[in-house]
């Protein structure tokens, strides 16, 4: 939950200029009330920092773990392409391999498409 809030967050600030816990809970499916109870574990695992009828930010920490969200999302994108795979099922597969890659399983997809992610 928290690599997908976090993801996100950073994705709504980078395109929209900020992320409103409505527009997360739009883009997740999932109902307002949902959002603010995660955001508030968020805050709790020091990801975000909200302050009351405003945006939500990322901290220095969640700002690392979406980077590395987004880098792992790209390397399992780009080994699944390789294999053939069509752009739009890609990325969808990769939403679901990205938060359950080992390390391990991550490095060889890295090499096997040139580790030039």
């Amino acid at each position: 939950m928290a690599e997908d809030y976090v993801e996100l967050i950073d994705e709504l600030i980078e395109t929209r200029g900020e992320a409103r816990p409505i527009d997360i809970a739009e883009r997740l499916g999932v109902k307002p009330p949902t959002v603010t109870k995660n955001i508030s574990r968020l805050e709790k695992a020091d990801l975000v920092r909200r302050q009351r009828y405003r945006a939500i930010f990322l901290t220095e920490q969640g700002q690392a773990l979406a980077r590395a969200c987004r880098r792992r999302h790209r390397i399992v994108v780009a080994f699944l392409r390789s294999l053939g795979i069509d752009k739009e099922i890609a990325e969808r597969d990769a939403e679901g391999i990205e938060h359950h890659v080992s390390d391990e399983t991550l490095a060889a997809f890295k090499k096997h498409v040139g580790g030039v992610l």
